[in-house]
């Protein structure tokens, strides 16, 4: 009998031959080895792969979940050019209500733990809609908190209607499997470094992904509505891993987790449902990425951005 594609498999084999990067998960595949899928891209759903993987391999998660924004359908324009603003209005973004969500959240996080080694951490970034309900469930399932770093962003997205202040953070938690964990890596010179003050407080400052860092569609569109920039990624793997580990990202995007760790000498698994977004990391990986360990921006344009030029 013939087998009959899926349309996501159908989408994903367009256009050029897949590279070794990317394996397609198949209902057959039961099981993954960790040799198997070390510094590939798994394409297929988080849920489902990671039940195929061992217990206990990864040094190191870090997890960038649907945000559930609950926007509505209005078109938002800028008063002044009358441009259309480009939110987050994609479908996996999209949850019926809360309770459907904070399952997918809970299911996620229960996986990721059965995977994570005893001394591995883990990272959640999302926004104010819903890092507070997502830590909340890391506590219940009994993860233990270390603490919250606030990205700022230096180039928010505009508070176009004036009704509220400018949204112009992120939080991300960084815990570990239980209060009992030990041996978890926490590199205390580079969390000097890239945090502000002389004690590197848990505050980074730097922009939102944008440029030719930014990856586009045929269009010429954003390829990924929230697409994390390099330097995010870069400060977590050097505070929290060590050369050689292995980073976890169930829910990969467009791949900066996995892109940054390969130039930061760490292995990687990564997993993306959409094959449109492997297609793009497929794209990106065909171009080396080198990076320093010195943060960007640096102390200097921190200190203008917060008008604080005597803060340090």
């Amino acid at each position: 009998m013939k087998e009959t594609k899926t349309e996501q498999e159908a989408l994903f084999e367009e256009g050029e031959e897949r590279t070794s990067l990317v394996i397609q998960d198949r209902e057959e595949k039961e099981k993954y080895s960790k040799d198997e899928v070390r510094n590939k891209v798994i394409l297929g759903d988080a849920l489902k792969v990671l039940k195929k993987l061992d217990n206990e391999i990864f040094d190191m998660v870090f997890i960038d979940p649907p945000y559930f924004l609950q926007l509505g359908n209005k078109e938002l324009k800028r008063w002044t050019v009358k441009t259309v603003v480009e939110g987050v209005n994609d479908d996996w973004d999209k949850f019926p209500s809360f309770q459907e969500y904070d399952q997918f959240i809970q299911n996620l996080l229960i996986e990721v733990k059965r995977v994570m080694k005893p001394s591995a951490t883990l990272w959640v970034i999302a926004t104010y809609h819903s890092i507070f309900r997502i830590g909340k469930i890391m506590q219940d399932l009994g993860y233990w908190i270390l603490n919250d770093i606030i990205w700022v962003k230096t180039n928010p997205m505009p508070n176009w209607l004036g009704v509220r202040f400018t949204n112009a953070t992120e939080t991300l938690i960084w815990a570990i499997k239980d209060k009992n964990a030990k041996g978890y890596t926490f590199n205390k010179e580079y969390a000097r470094r890239f945090g502000i003050g002389k004690v590197g407080a848990n505050v980074w400052v730097l922009p939102l992904c944008w440029g030719e860092e930014r990856l586009k569609n045929k269009e010429g569109k954003k390829l990924h509505s929230t697409q994390k920039p390099i330097e995010l990624l870069k400060r977590v793997i050097l505070t929290s891993t060590k050369p050689g580990d292995i980073v976890l990202d169930p829910v990969a995007g467009t791949g900066t987790t996995g892109y940054v760790a390969r130039a930061l000498g760490r292995d990687f698994v990564m997993i993306e449902i959409n094959p449109e977004y492997v297609q793009g990391i497929e794209e990106r990986f065909k171009q080396e990425l080198k990076l320093s360990d010195v943060p960007t921006p640096g102390d200097k344009y921190i200190n203008r951005y917060f008008k604080l030029e005597g803060f340090k």
